[in-house]
């Protein structure tokens, strides 16, 4: 396991002190969390990104989210995403 060190400023210190003793965790455990739930909704951003801009098919897209491709789906519905050309789908449909 590795160890990443970083200052933040004051506010965003006290923030996570609040949420600390919300959530009842240590330091470690609350950083390592919100580092991992930032980094999975990066993720999901960068997908729906290169979907949106035809970088990638429909599938790749689910595969960089981390998600099946019915919660892709339902995501890209919700963002109002549009991904369906007919590209994407010769794309997806050779992949299959």
């Amino acid at each position: 396991m590795g160890t990443i060190s970083t200052r933040v400023p004051d506010d965003l210190e006290a923030e996570l002190e609040e949420y600390l003793e919300t959530e009842r965790l240590d330091r470690s455990t609350a950083v390592r969390k919100l580092l991992a739930e930032g980094l999975e909704e990066w993720r999901r951003e960068q997908a729906l990104a290169r979907l949106e801009e035809g970088e990638v098919t429909f599938t790749r897209a689910a595969e960089i989210a981390g998600m099946s491709t019915w919660e892709l789906a339902s995501l890209a519905e919700r963002r109002d995403v549009t991904w369906v050309s007919s590209d994407h789908l010769k794309s997806d449909l050779d992949e299959l």
